[in-house]
């Protein structure tokens, strides 16, 4: 860590710089992150999923003074051309057909001093981090978190490393989601070795968990269920994991407690949060998730199991109308949240921040309730993002792609409920008289430019779409009358 920071630093890396990475969980991105931030400099991880295009506008936005990229991203990088020249580029891993434009992370980590130098830190309220949420019409914006938000999360939620204890945790989320670093972060801070997955596999998933005698891992739904339903599962020796903690996407209640059984060592934890909460800001404990004793209180802890869980100690959630007052319990609005480690904004874009902050408190876009006991409840969001598999997708991306076929006059991009993957994203389009050559293949075929994840699974032909008054596309309706045709309600 220390010859990296030494090496960025000597070519001109300082305060306040954006140092971006385009790679699959490997030890380099994490060294990246923590060379960064002795700098006092931003580290930026870019989601290495997306195209050129998709990652064309972060890097634009971001304006970084380094890029990091694994060798499978580096052409990508170079198809920008001279966009970035004046970029210091670092590759991850040797290169066969090495260029001048690239240098390798190995080469300038033993070019430099490996003395520790303290180099100047402003304040902890200093921006370490910029990530990146899925955008609402076409582009993303980028959360800043302050190195304290990391440093609250890690104070209230975890214990100091005991030297008696020996923990290993399997980091499989990706590190351009906050879930993925904070588990990092949590790790080192816990004195836990730490086991990455490039990425998610189930098969190797498992063997990773007995291979190393795993005792705790984080997932998502989606990979919960490959994990249960894949052929080796009854199979393999998992008995080393204890602590299983899911969040990213909501987990339908069949699922959890299909898996609850089948996994009876573990303590599972529901955890959810936004990147614009540093994470984690209610939870589902242990307990909640022991389906046995009493009727009642096995009916209660299924109740909880819908819910995201209460608040954790260093964060307040209440629910707003929308006037911003704060209503009963069990009464609907927005969720709002107020903690040390909230964002402090979207970088470069005042009006979205201005919009998302007042008076301490994020609204975070969900909407939901809390009833009397502290559990909040979700039941829809405000700016209609679907998640679909731990990943977040905008209808509005999506509907901007459609709108370029010939022949589609209208459309909408909804998430449906789907036992694999939380959410299918579909398509609901109108066409145009005399285009009945506007089919499903051509519609997913032209969908190809966007990433895998974002293209639609389905398309629905209808002949207009539901609008109010204001001609705004009812998608709550729309989803309620699919899901009833669909057979998923």
């Amino acid at each position: 860590m220390n010859r990296l920071a030494n090496a960025l630093s000597k070519s001109g890396v300082a305060r306040g710089d954006r140092v971006c990475v385009v790679d699959v969980n490997t030890p380099a991105h994490v060294l990246t992150f923590f060379a960064a931030s002795k700098l006092d400099a931003i580290y930026v991880p870019l989601n290495f999923r997306g195209h050129r295009e998709e990652l064309a506008y972060p890097l634009r936005h971001s304006a970084p003074k380094v890029i990091v990229a694994g060798p499978r991203y580096v052409p990508l990088i170079e198809e920008y051309g001279d966009e970035f020249s004046s970029t210091l580029k670092i590759t991850t891993s040797a290169m066969n057909d090495h260029t001048s434009q690239w240098v390798d992370i190995d080469e300038l980590i033993n070019s430099a001093d490996h003395q520790e130098y303290i180099f100047p830190i402003d304040s902890p309220e200093e921006t370490a981090v910029l990530l990146f949420t899925a955008g609402t019409t076409g582009n993303p914006k980028a959360v800043m978190l302050k190195h304290s938000s990391f440093t609250s999360f890690l104070l209230t939620s975890m214990e100091p490393p005991d030297p008696e204890v020996s923990e290993k945790t399997l980091l499989t989320l990706p590190l351009y989601h906050v879930a993925g670093l904070q588990a990092v972060l949590a790790g080192i801070y816990g004195g836990r070795t730490i086991v990455m997955q490039r990425q998610f596999e189930p098969g190797e998933w498992m063997q990773l968990v007995e291979q190393h005698g795993i005792e705790r891992a984080l997932i998502v739904p989606t990979m919960l269920k490959q994990i249960i339903d894949h052929p080796e599962f009854s199979t393999r020796e998992l008995s080393s994991l204890k602590v299983l903690t899911y969040g990213g996407s909501s987990m339908p209640p069949t699922l959890i407690r299909r898996a609850v059984p089948l996994m009876p060592q573990v303590q599972f934890i529901n955890a959810f949060g936004q990147t614009e909460t540093g994470s984690t800001i209610t939870m589902v404990p242990p307990e909640d998730h022991i389906l046995e004793g009493p009727d009642e209180i096995v009916a209660s802890r299924i109740k909880h199991l819908s819910s995201i869980g209460k608040p954790l100690p260093d964060v307040e959630v209440r629910v707003v109308d929308e006037n911003g007052q704060f209503v009963s319990y069990g009464v609907s609005g927005e969720i709002i949240a107020k903690s040390p480690r909230l964002m402090t904004g979207y970088w470069k874009q005042p009006a979205e921040t201005d919009q998302a902050l007042h008076d301490g408190w994020l609204y975070t876009g969900d909407l939901g309730y809390q009833d009397s006991d502290g559990y909040i409840y979700l039941e829809g969001r405000a700016k209609d993002f679907i998640k679909r598999g731990g990943e977040m997708v905008s209808p509005e991306e999506v509907e901007h792609v459609l709108q370029e076929v010939p022949g589609i006059e209208d459309c909408a991009v909804i998430g449906l409920p789907d036992e694999t993957w939380g959410e299918r994203v579909v398509a609901v389009v109108v066409t145009g008289s005399g285009y009945l050559n506007v089919t499903e293949d051509l519609i997913l075929d032209h969908c190809q430019s966007l990433a895998r994840f974002k293209r639609p699974e389905q398309v629905i032909f209808m002949s207009e779409l539901p609008r109010n008054s204001l001609g705004k596309v009812l998608k709550k309706n729309l989803r309620t009358e699919l899901s009833k045709i669909d057979g998923t309600n």
